[in-house]
């Protein structure tokens, strides 16, 4: 493979100069700065939770959670509403104005709904448990929400609800009408409801005392086995408690039903004021509690909301950045805090494994550019990640595929986790190294999911694998098989290299040099027929959530053998520049996840996001900066129908924040970042134990999309791309925009 690693091939001029070909093999050794400690304080005082607007990306198929959290953590507290359907995976869609109740536990940006667990409900008068019964409405002009906060003012009861939250406790506050004086004022707890997939198998409910409600619910969905513990401790004495199993009541002090429901009455005076504290455990009601304890022990609901508040600003902070756009700035904020609703925490605060577990890993949507975003300011996190991927790996025989609440729901295509991993080891993050590879090299030799096929064929036939997508999963194998390449070199094991090495290419197979088109291939060699490069049906034909057109280009780790089948580099820009503007009919039963298209480029979904940056790499750098300032200008705006398409747990935003500041890894690993178009002045990264690196935009002014020339610490630099190790030990990038 073409090493580029010491060439002077940089084209910033924006003339193409000497071809650049595939972004090189990865850095010579490893780099440990980028395992250093994260920074806890501030960089400047300004407050970066004023630029947020969570509501952004929370209407047309955004399926943004809508709530309030800290950054990771394991509660996001928010609104789930009555409707249900494809654009509710979050529970909330900005189009909607009614609420059943507010649960504990969202997805941010998922294309399936789950979660939803223990939901809480305020009530004047006595209410039917169920969906209809429990139903309120609101106005948005009555709806609050902000970075760690979120209120909404019921009609009808005019209840006003308000959310807040720390990592593991949920704290409530509701503040009833004047008129309901002089008689009980109530909450429901609602075990049955959760989202999308998500059915209720058991629930478990006990009252402790006088102010204190105890219970789990277990149910299954996405994730075919989930149980979550509370422990919900009141700041007034009940008056009574009423258990339901669904709208049958019950008797006793606990019960346990598929549809567990309790109200919980109070006498408060007229405009009193209801707060309680939820705490959640993924092991046990001892545990919920012990959460509770540790992370909320007192209650001053203003100051839990202005921690939230500060713990936000803190991650924001990681990236300063400077323009005078006020719209752009928004947009950026707006991204980055859209990266943070997961990986979420998913143990005790006791953390009984000895590191901090995670899960909602959405691993093929977000190794693209969620995960290599967070190895620049989430540095200290990378071995919480390293280690949880190691025990998924320990007990289910597999890196993770797409993982949820303790399951594997192999949900997507290929061996996402793999680049993930790889991306650490090569990044010089702590992690036993040995192991990881171990990990990577036993998930990419098992014969499931379509890999038995691809050992003996070299690609998958379409003949021989009865679950269709077998495009995709090549493609998506072969991108991994090289992550596992890389770690076997950096390792010494040779021989593993050159295997590995020999099974990314299997692209080469797919690809048809009379159409052009990477296609769906039988075991006797023959291309399917009859074939539209414009026709998609979701996930029941050759590729996944996409078409021939986005599909051909999903080989960001080896442009150049690439480029080599289509002839060379003035063949591969004519049909790159085709993508961007070839119009065709997707077919009736189109894949909904093909949105956002410039032509038939689509950054609604994943496997389009390197594409625009692959101009740079075949020495065309002028032409990815447009397309990258054509998509960020263009398919990013404020406001509920902010996103293009699903935000897919931080991957849309991600994008954003990288191109914005003019990086993007396109690589699957090892962390080279390729130069687009920066939208800043200025950047700020903080980089780790008091280092930040400066990224300076100069003479950026409004058609200046072009990157001129460009100096590193004072140095001129010649390259298209720089090293993750240049970042992370700090200093000065200076771009020279122009037109």
């Amino acid at each position: 493979m073409m090493n580029c690693e010491n060439r002077n091939i940089f084209y910033i001029s924006g003339m193409k100069h000497s071809v650049a070909f595939l972004i090189p093999v990865l850095l010579a050794g490893t780099f440990c700065l980028s395992c250093s400690k994260e920074e806890t304080e501030p960089l400047a005082g300004e407050s970066y939770t004023q630029y947020v607007d969570p509501l952004t990306g929370s209407g047309g198929h955004g399926h943004v959670f809508v709530g309030a959290n800290v950054p990771f953590g394991m509660v996001q507290a928010g609104p789930v509403q009555y409707n249900q359907g494809w654009d509710w995976c979050s529970g909330y869609h900005y189009s909607d104005s009614t609420v059943i109740g507010f649960a504990q536990m969202h997805l941010s940006g998922t294309g399936i709904g789950d979660l939803g667990d223990i939901s809480f409900m305020p009530v004047a008068t006595p209410v039917q448990t169920t969906r209809e019964g429990l139903c309120a409405k609101f106005l948005h002009k009555n709806e609050h929400v902000r970075p760690g906060y979120y209120s909404v003012l019921l009609e009808g009861s005019g209840i006003k609800a308000e959310l807040t939250a720390t990592a593991r406790v949920a704290f409530h506050k509701y503040t009833y009408p004047t008129v309901a004086g002089n008689g009980s004022v109530g909450v429901v707890i609602d075990l049955e409801h959760g989202i999308g997939w998500d059915a209720p198998q058991q629930g478990h409910l006990a009252k402790v005392g006088a102010r204190m409600i105890s219970g789990y619910r277990k149910s299954k969905g996405w994730a075919k086995e989930q149980a979550v513990f509370f422990k919900a401790e009141f700041s007034v004495p009940f008056t009574r408690v009423e258990w339901f199993n669904g709208t049958q009541r019950m008797k006793g002090d606990e019960f346990s039903a598929e549809k567990a429901y309790a109200t919980v009455w109070f006498d408060l005076p007229p405009g009193g004021v209801v707060m309680f504290k939820v705490g959640l455990s993924p092991v046990s009601e001892e545990k919920a509690a012990a959460n509770l304890s540790k992370e909320l022990p007192g209650w001053d609901f203003e100051a839990v909301v202005a921690a939230a508040d500060s713990t936000w600003n803190n991650e924001l902070s990681k990236i300063i950045y400077e323009t005078i756009d006020p719209t752009r700035k928004q947009l950026f904020y707006t991204a980055l805090y859209h990266t943070m609703t997961a990986p979420s925490v998913f143990c005790d605060y006791d953390l009984p494994d000895g590191f901090t577990r995670y899960t909602t890993f959405s691993l093929w949507d977000t190794y693209r550019a969620a995960h290599p975003l967070a190895t620049l300011i989430h540095s200290g996190k990378m071995e919480d990640y390293a280690l949880t991927m190691l025990d998924i790996f320990d007990k289910q025989g597999k890196l993770p595929v797409w993982h949820l609440m303790g399951n594997e729901t192999d949900c997507m295509v290929g061996n996402p986790g793999i680049p993930v991993l790889a991306d650490i080891v090569l990044k010089g993050c702590k992690v036993d190294k040995q192991r990881a590879y171990n990990a990577m090299k036993t998930s990419a030799m098992l014969d499931e999911r379509g890999m038995k096929w691809l050992k003996e064929y070299g690609y998958i036939p379409f003949d021989k694998d009865s679950t269709n997508e077998t495009v995709a999963k090549t493609l998506e194998y072969a991108l991994a098989d090289w992550c596992v390449a890389r770690v076997a070199e950096q390792l010494g094991h040779t021989a593993d290299a050159e295997y590995f090495d020999k099974r990314a290419k299997a692209y080469t197979f797919l690809f048809d040099p009379n159409t052009r088109f990477m296609r769906a291939r039988s075991s006797e060699g023959t291309f399917r027929e009859p074939f539209n490069p414009f026709h998609s049906s979701h996930r029941i034909d050759d590729y996944t959530e996409g078409n021939a057109w986005q599909y051909t280009w999903l080989v960001p780790h080896d442009i150049q053998g690439l480029t080599a089948l289509f002839g060379g580099p003035g063949a591969f820009v004519d049909k790159l520049d085709s993508l961007f503007v070839v119009q065709g009919d997707l077919g009736e039963d189109a894949s909904p996840d093909i949105s956002g298209l410039i032509g038939q480029y689509a950054h609604g979904n994943e496997p389009s996001h390197h594409i625009a940056y692959m101009y740079a790499c075949a020495g065309y750098p002028y032409k990815t900066a447009e397309k990258v300032r054509q998509i960020l200008t263009t398919l990013y705006h404020n406001g509920p129908d902010g996103l293009s398409g699903n935000e897919d747990v931080g991957q849309m935003s991600a994008w954003y924040v990288l191109s914005a500041i003019g990086l993007y890894q396109v690589e699957p690993a090892g962390g080279r970042y390729v130069f687009g178009s920066p939208l800043m002045d200025k950047a700020v990264l903080r980089v780790g134990e008091g280092r930040t690196f400066t990224i300076l935009a100069r003479n950026n002014r409004p058609g200046n999309y072009r990157i001129k020339s460009a100096r590193l610490n004072g140095k001129p630099y010649n390259l298209y791309y720089i090293n993750h190790s240049d970042i992370m030990a700090g200093g000065i990038l200076e771009f020279d925009m122009g037109e």
